[in-house]
C-alpha cells in the first residue's frame, strides 16, 4: 500500500512531539525528523490552524495542542487495547486452564482492566477496577522490571511506600531492584502467594513501539495444583501472549525463551 508523503510527515511530527519532555523549536524537529525547514514550517502553519500544535512566540518553540489532547482522549474512552486485548486474553485462558488478567500501572499500584476467568475457577482479587502494589504483583513486577532504575526509584524513594499483604515481599529499594533484575534475566515475572495465600501468578509486560511497558499480562492459579514443569509451560504462553499484543499495537517484539514448551493454543 502506498504512502501519502505528507500524511506521513504530518504524523512524523506529531509523534515526535509527543515524545519530547516539553515545546521544541522548528529548527530541531526539522532536525530530528528529517524535514526540510521550508516543509516543517508549512506543516506546523498547518497544525497550529488545526489546534494540533501550539505555538510559542517568545519562545519560539511549538508543542501539542489541544486538538492532539482530545485526540488522546478519544483512545481512552474507546478503549481499543481493552478491544485488542480481550480475544488472546482468553486464549490464553483455554490455553491454561486458570484465571487472566491484565493490568496498567498507576504510580505504584496495578490497575486491572480486563479479567478473564477459566471455567469452573473461583474469581480473584484481581477483579476488573481493582488496585494492588505493583511491587507485589506478577503484573506490576512485570512492568517495572522494563522501568529505568530512575524510574523505579521514583515510585518507591523510601521504605515507608513498601506495604504488604498476606506474605512479604520487597520492603527496600535495594530488594525490589534485585528482584527486577532476576525477572529481566529469566523474560516474566512470578509471585507466591503475596496477594493471595496459597495462589501463584506469573506475568510478561506488553511493550510499546519505543519498548516502553503499557501493561502486563498475568496467569493466577492455586500454587499447590502447579508443578514446575506445568509453570515453565504456563510462563510460555504468557510471554507469547504479551508479545502477541505487543504486536497488534506495532509494539517492540522479544524473541521468545528457547526452551521447549509444548503445545501452546494461547495465541
Amino acid at each position: 500500500m502506498s504512502t501519502v508523503p505528507a500524511a506521513a510527515q504530518v504524523l512524523a511530527i506529531l509523534r515526535y512531539l509527543s515524545h519530547q519532555v516539553g515545546p521544541v523549536p522548528a529548527a530541531a524537529i526539522s532536525r530530528d525528523v528529517g524535514l526540510p525547514r521550508s516543509t516543517t514550517y508549512h506543516l506546523l502553519d498547518t497544525l497550529v490552524r488545526e489546534d494540533f500544535v501550539v505555538h510559542l512566540p517568545e519562545e519560539r518553540r511549538y508543542g501539542l495542542g489541544v486538538s492532539a489532547f482530545e485526540l488522546a482522549s478519544g483512545y481512552s474512552r474507546q478503549a481499543p487495547f481493552e478491544r485488542l486485548a480481550r480475544l488472546p486474553l482468553a486464549m490464553l485462558v483455554d490455553g491454561t486452564g486458570h484465571n487472566a488478567h491484565l493490568a496498567v500501572l498507576h504510580g505504584r499500584e496495578v490497575l486491572y482492566v480486563i479479567e478473564e476467568r477459566a471455567l469452573g475457577r473461583a474469581p480473584l482479587v484481581s477483579d476488573v477496577g481493582v488496585r494492588l502494589p505493583a511491587h507485589l504483583t506478577a503484573s506490576g513486577r512485570a512492568v517495572l522490571a522494563r522501568l529505568s532504575r530512575a524510574q523505579v526509584r521514583a515510585l518507591f524513594p523510601d521504605p515507608s511506600v513498601f506495604v504488604s499483604r498476606d506474605e512479604p515481599g520487597p520492603s527496600s529499594l535495594s530488594a525490589l531492584h534485585n528482584l527486577l533484575v532476576e525477572v529481566r534475566r529469566r523474560g516474566y515475572a512470578t509471585e507466591e502467594g503475596e496477594i493471595t495465600r496459597g495462589f501463584s501468578s506469573v506475568a510478561a509486560a506488553v511493550l510499546d513501539h519505543s519498548a516502553h511497558p503499557i501493561a502486563g499480562v498475568a496467569v493466577t492459579f492455586p500454587g499447590a495444583e502447579v508443578g514446575p514443569e506445568q509453570r515453565e509451560r504456563i510462563a510460555g504462553q504468557v510471554e507469547r501472549t504479551a508479545r502477541e499484543l505487543s504486536r497488534r499495537i506495532g509494539g517492540v517484539l522479544e524473541a521468545p525463551r528457547s526452551p521447549a514448551e509444548g503445545p501452546d493454543r494461547s495465541v
